[in-house]
């Protein structure tokens, strides 16, 4: 499929601003999912971070969503016409938190459209930059990336799962049993009609996948969880991540992280079945 990157790239500097409420029952929701045994969230209670993206949700009427249950393409976002989209990576500051009961603001801008060559075909990039304010100002800064690609053509060989390296040395680690149950809750939660996370038949047989697809933000919320646990109290300045390979509800995995350095930097992981890496992140502690 050709790409006139050209029009794409006119997207950029385009711009949307959202409006919600920290409203306290998604909270408990995703403390339910994630097995959490955390107490009724009250007003003035700070959001754990991450946990921003239980709002400004994409709410669009049916009759606007694609074959594959995004919405189509347009609005904001570039029409890209590559089937395949899914979140790459981001990068986020958080500033001060937002708390049980604040009205909230998002801004977001597309930043840049980029386009390069894989080995399967045409790759799309789409940076997108949002900043999210609340009654004390700026609370969080957000970079996402967004990848376009094309759909495998017939009798195309699967590229080949990344070998495991060497086992790393975890301080943490965590295994994670996923099934449709969860995939569907935190589809749920987060308003993402996307088929590949919930629908068999879809992911297998249009979309050529060996079973359900784990969001990738369900996994950088998995990791921040793990920090959670092993350090109570904590508060995050900075998180990256990178998705590397898809996870699937086929097989457990583990959400993995080392202790602190003497600069407050953690290092987290995702691995797969196999104990190959399939995200990477850093969270960076405030001190």
């Amino acid at each position: 499929m050709s790409v006139d990157i050209e029009h794409l790239r006119s997207w950029i500097g385009r711009t949307e601003t959202l409006e919600d409420v920290v409203t306290p029952v998604p909270v408990t929701a995703l403390s339910a999912t994630l097995d959490r045994a955390d107490p009724a969230p009250q007003a003035g209670d700070g959001l754990p971070p991450l946990w921003h993206w239980l709002y400004f949700l994409p709410i669009r009427r049916q009759s606007d969503l694609g074959p594959d249950g995004h919405p189509k393409r347009g609005g904001l976002l570039p029409p890209v016409e590559l089937p395949r989209r899914m979140w790459a990576g981001g990068r986020l500051e958080f500033l001060s938190p937002l708390r049980i009961g604040e009205a909230i603001r998002r801004v977001s801008t597309v930043a840049d459209v980029t386009l390069k060559e894989g080995s399967t075909g045409p790759l799309v990039f789409v940076l997108v930059r949002h900043e999210i304010t609340g009654p004390a100002g700026l609370a969080i800064r957000e970079e996402h990336d967004i990848v376009y690609r094309d759909m495998p053509s017939p009798g195309q060989a699967k590229p080949a799962p990344k070998p495991a390296a060497s086992p790393k040395a975890a301080s943490w680690r965590r295994k994670i049993e996923p099934d449709d149950v969860l995939l569907f809750r935190y589809s749920a939660l987060t308003f993402n009609g996307h088929r590949i996370h919930y629908d068999r038949r879809y992911v297998t047989e249009t979309e050529g996948y060996p079973g359900l697809i784990v969001h990738g933000p369900l996994l950088a919320t998995l990791l921040l969880d793990l920090l959670r646990w092993e350090m109570a109290g904590s508060q995050v300045a900075r998180f990256r991540f990178r998705a590397l390979q898809p996870i699937f509800d086929i097989a457990p995995f583990a959400v993995c992280g080392d202790a602190p350095d003497e600069t407050g930097k953690v290092r987290l992981w995702v691995e797969t079945p196999e104990g190959a890496p399939a995200m990477e992140a850093e969270a960076v502690i405030k001190r």
